[in-house]
């Protein structure tokens, strides 16, 4: 029995949802899945090996720091770091033979002397902000001057000019359609210069969405993850969940009508139950707005998590005449029997997304890699 909680990787699955997502490109385009966020919650160190071996043609992070410990997995895939780097990252960056992202003169100065100094050549990947309002140079005049800049220094390459879709997955495609058209425009305009630079723009769902918004290459995140980037069933794009979340019954009371679970008394029994408390809470990434609105799943049957969800621990009402005994797992992403509860599920009753429902799974839950139905490796992030 694992010490509180525990969070399985399947790294069969993971491999699957990258080799499913391959499938539906064309021969020269990339796959470049984003491995931002410790693998958006499922452990980096788990996804990058996985994902290199499932055939991924490139990996990208947020931080210079995440391709620095990927690198020590991975020794030889090429990666990109797509976030903003303060000076002081940018010889990590340069360190894991990453490229980077630059929408700024300066940086692309700064970025300049130190590849120089290093005697290394750093990718280049010219962001054009098309409607994401963030990161990204919004003038493309600008965004082409910067690709002449990049282009005409011997230390750095220009590799590609790149976007990032706000609404690629609202079922109104329109907003998408003028992202995209607007980066093939600026591509078609910098190619008379640069043949051979790239664009890439496409996301999970308008990968899956748009074969138009594929370009040369597609960053896939939450489709890796066996998510839908839709929020519905990740079964309709034949992806598989990777991360699964358990723990264990700790104590099975006897209650009798009008006793209370929790802080604030936000629950009472209404008639003789059981009462199963659980050692996993919001510490641990189950977040208190799940109290009183949440599932959990334990010998293949759905119980009620009834009362508030406390930083360590939650409680379920198992109704009066349960089997559950202490030491039975609990499943609160997963599937025991016939049951599952998916990420996507979590995520309704908290009007969130998938995303930040993995993400959120606090690092003092271990990720444990696995191969099938067996543990591969152990241990925390």
């Amino acid at each position: 029995m694992y010490e509180r909680a525990e969070a399985r990787i399947d790294l069969a699955a993971l491999r699957h949802n990258v080799r499913e997502l391959k499938s539906r490109l064309d021969q020269r385009v990339e796959l470049c899945p984003v491995l931002k966020a410790d693998a958006y919650g499922h452990g980096s160190l788990h996804c990058v090996g996985a994902v290199a071996e499932a055939g991924a043609d490139r990996i990208a992070f947020a931080t210079a720091s995440e391709a620095v410990l990927a690198r020590s997995v991975a020794p030889d895939i090429p990666m990109l770091v797509v976030g903003a780097l303060a000076p002081g990252e940018i010889e990590m960056a340069i360190s894991a033979g990453a490229d980077v992202a630059a929408w700024e003169p300066g940086f692309i100065a700064t970025l300049a002397d130190q590849a120089a100094a290093s005697g290394l050549v750093v990718g280049v990947h010219v962001k054009y902000d098309t409607g994401m309002g963030r990161l990204g140079a919004t003038d493309p005049e600008l965004v082409l001057e910067l690709a002449r800049t990049a282009d005409a220094h011997p230390n750095l390459r220009l590799a590609a000019l790149w976007t990032h879709f706000a609404t690629a997955d609202e079922k109104d495609t329109t907003f998408r359609d003028l992202q995209r058209d607007r980066l093939a425009e600026l591509g078609e305009r910098a190619r008379r210069e640069f043949p051979e630079v790239k664009l890439h723009a496409a996301n999970s769902a308008a990968m899956i969405a748009d074969p138009a918004c594929h370009f040369d290459m597609v960053r896939p995140g939450v489709a890796i993850y066996g998510m839908d980037p839709f929020g519905n069933d990740p079964a309709d794009h034949n992806l598989r969940p990777v991360l699964s979340l358990h723990s264990w019954v700790a104590s099975v009371k006897d209650f009798e009508p009008g006793q209370s679970a929790g802080y604030g008394r936000t629950w009472t029994a209404d008639r003789d139950t059981r009462v199963a408390a659980i050692p996993i809470g919001y510490g641990d990434g189950v977040r208190r707005g799940l109290s009183n609105r949440g599932e959990v799943l334990i010998g293949g049957r759905r119980y009620p998590i009834s009362g508030t969800v406390s930083m360590d621990n939650i409680t379920v009402d198992l109704g009066p005449d349960s089997a559950v005994r202490v030491g039975d797992e609990v499943t609160l992403i997963g599937s025991q029997g016939d049951e599952r509860i998916t990420a996507e599920q979590v995520a309704v009753p908290l009007e969130t997304i998938n995303y930040e429902v993995t993400c959120g799974i606090s690092p003092r839950v271990p990720r444990v890699g696995r191969e099938g139905g067996s543990p591969e490796v152990s241990g925390s992030r």
